[in-house]
């Protein structure tokens, strides 16, 4: 039987109250991500929190580059993590340092393998490193990495319980982000064309109308309407007919200034935005387009199908207090009579 001197109680004692302080630590840090819903201030907090509670000398992500992660950062927040905390890496490179995908990895020997793994731009030398796998819906996307001066840091004797239970829940939390910020955009984005849709749309012409009055700059609105789009519907389907709206769309939002919006307002309508833009130049554009269209037919199912349209630009009349409904119909008008008058000709 082994008998305990008073020293060893009192260091046992000391083990379990730092234990107890470095789960309440963990705690925290787990709480403060809980509550997030968008990657910026998911990372955010994370990485933070972490760099706060622990002083770990650094803490970053690396992501698997052809994950699911990175495609809905890359989508919803492109700068939801700053590049010093960050790398992207294939995932070939990744199993090669991250033999277990499920469970943490300590290292404090031979600390070159885990170089891929960090940031550019890290001329610190560390010791001992900690990587925390964190998956999205069951899939590896990636790992939370400690690293830090001192070797016995990130011992691999030490007990990874807390670190897993850090890296389910940040996983768990990563794809509750996820999933809003998917149903956030589906709210303000037409899922056919990914363009903003209607309800966006005139939001967004809310707020560039107040900023034209305001600022008494120009500010134009396009209205567009495909020709002949219910004969593409009857005599290819609907299939052929929402290739040829994504085909529109794309066409429409590269050929248009990165100031401007483009949305699809209904069906085979379109409305695009043009802040500081005369109606003139708005005309431009929409000559441009056209010619285009016109030369760079659209194939589907063996037919060579030229996209054709209508369209109304309007300008606001601020003195006479146009809102965006006004504006939206004043275009829509004008769109009309240039429908008619294809028709005629």
């Amino acid at each position: 039987m082994k008998f305990y001197t008073s020293d060893d109680i009192k260091r046992l004692i000391k083990r379990f109250q730092e234990n107890e302080e470095t789960a309440q630590k963990f705690f925290e840090v787990e709480l403060s991500v809980l509550s997030t819903l968008n990657f910026h201030d998911f990372f955010e907090k994370l990485l933070s929190n972490i760099m706060d509670k622990f002083s770990v000398s650094l803490v970053w992500v690396t992501l698997i580059q052809t994950s699911s992660a990175v495609k809905l950062i890359q989508t919803y927040s492109s700068s939801a993590i700053p590049e010093d905390h960050l790398k992207i890496i294939d995932r070939r490179k990744f199993s090669l340092v991250v033999q277990n995908s499920h469970k943490p990895t300590l290292c404090n020997e031979n600390m070159g393998l885990f170089d891929i793994l960090m940031p550019k731009g890290i001329d610190k030398k560390f010791e001992s490193i900690a990587i925390v796998p964190i998956s999205l819906d069951g899939d590896t996307v990636g790992s939370l990495n400690f690293a830090d001066v001192s070797k016995d840091r990130y011992s691999p004797e030490a007990d990874t319980i807390l670190l897993e239970q850090l890296g389910l829940v940040v996983s768990i939390c990563l794809s509750n982000v996820a999933a809003h910020e998917e149903l956030k955009s589906l709210a303000f984005k037409d899922p056919l064309t990914g363009l903003l849709n209607r309800r966006a749309m005139e939001r967004a012409l809310k707020r560039e109308l107040s900023r034209s009055r305001r600022y008494k700059s120009a500010l134009s609105v396009a209205f567009i309407d495909l020709d002949g789009f219910k004969q593409v519907n009857d005599t290819f389907g609907h299939d052929a007919g929402d290739e040829l709206l994504v085909y529109v769309a794309d066409t429409l939002k590269q050929m248009s200034r990165q100031s401007d919006i483009v949305s699809r307002f209904a069906g085979d309508e379109f409305v695009i935005i043009l802040p500081e833009a005369s109606t003139a130049e708005a005309g431009f554009l929409i000559q441009r387009a056209q010619s285009y269209f016109a030369e760079h037919p659209l194939s589907l199912n063996g037919a060579r199908i030229t996209v054709r349209f209508s369209c109304g630009i309007a300008a606001p009349d601020h003195e006479a207090g146009d809102d965006a409904a006004a504006l939206l119909k004043k275009a829509d008008g004008l769109l009309y009579k240039d429908k008619q008058a294809r028709k005629a000709g």
